[in-house]
């Protein structure tokens, strides 16, 4: 089975997000794909069908499917189609706060599309999610002032939808106790972001062994803990090129990765370009 890896374009840089409302008038079938990002589907009108690796869809005027991160997928359709299609970089709208709820999105268990039966048994569900859909395809293309607030909370909503009504509970259950004990860790890398953040001390903080530590913090967080250090060096990164007139090497010195290549290697690995490449791409969006 071939299957190409679709490189998702986004249209505001620091909005990690795609939108847009097509249509088909023939019947088709596209090849096994998979993106980075998560994808949701809303027919407006028509037919769809949705293939998974392990399961199918077939969908009608007001539904709406949910594609998982690199999963694999493909689709038919039959006849004149109508539908928006909404993918967005599910790391992106996670902040300090909210990061620990990642985990129940990160597809470490099975496939995300397996929640899915959510919309499929919860009409109300489907309804409110279609609604913020269609709510952010009105928000990116009307570009109002505010617009970006208002749609990662919708996409927030989404999230929210889908955790609060997962009765068979497909997405990962978590303790608000594992949540709370790691938040003087966490509080401890927002504050020490200009240093090198090292594991043996966030283990005393913790008070735990350095493999209890690293376990703990995977299964809790969703990410490694130094994957969660890069990740929040890199956002405010992001937040001092655009703010700040400094140069690469010292935005690199400021978020505590003074050797450069690392610096850059960490900065791809979350926007798909250089800080340059970045900070290029703001001043053309912000001119326009």
């Amino acid at each position: 089975m071939e299957a190409f890896n679709e490189k998702v374009a986004y249209d505001n840089p620091l909005l990690s997000l795609r939108i847009f409302q097509t249509a088909r008038s023939d019947e088709g079938v596209t090849n096994w794909h998979y993106h980075k990002q998560l994808e949701l589907l809303l027919i407006l009108n028509g037919h769809l069908d949705v293939y998974v690796e392990e399961d199918s869809f077939h969908l009608n005027a007001g539904d709406v499917v949910l594609i998982g991160a690199s999963e694999l997928h493909r689709d038919r359709s039959t006849g004149l189609l109508d539908y928006i299609v909404l993918q967005f970089d599910l790391e992106q709208f996670f902040d300090q706060s909210t990061i620990p709820y990642m985990r129940y999105f990160n597809e470490t268990q099975m496939p995300l599309s397996k929640a899915n039966y959510i919309f499929g048994e919860h009409n109300r569900v489907k309804q409110e999610a279609a609604s913020c859909i269609q709510q952010i395809l009105n928000e990116a293309t009307r570009k109002e002032a505010g617009y970006e607030l208002a749609v990662s909370i919708l996409i927030k909503q989404i999230l929210l939808l889908l955790l609060r009504n997962d009765s068979r509970k497909v997405l990962m259950e978590q303790d608000n106790f594992e949540r709370i004990r790691l938040k003087p860790v966490l509080d401890y890398v927002e504050n020490h972001l200009t240093d090198r953040i090292q594991v043996e001390e966030v283990c005393k903080i913790a008070n735990m062994s350095y493999y209890y530590f690293v376990k703990y913090f995977k299964k809790t967080i969703g990410l490694s803990f130094t994957e969660y250090v890069n990740y929040r060096k890199v956002k405010w990164a992001e937040r001092i090129l655009l703010t700040k007139d400094l140069s690469i090497s010292e935005v690199g010195e400021r978020i505590g990765m003074p050797n450069m290549a690392h610096f850059y290697k960490m900065f791809k690995k979350y926007n798909d370009c250089s800080p340059k490449q970045f900070q290029r791409k703001m001043l053309v969006w912000n001119r326009n």
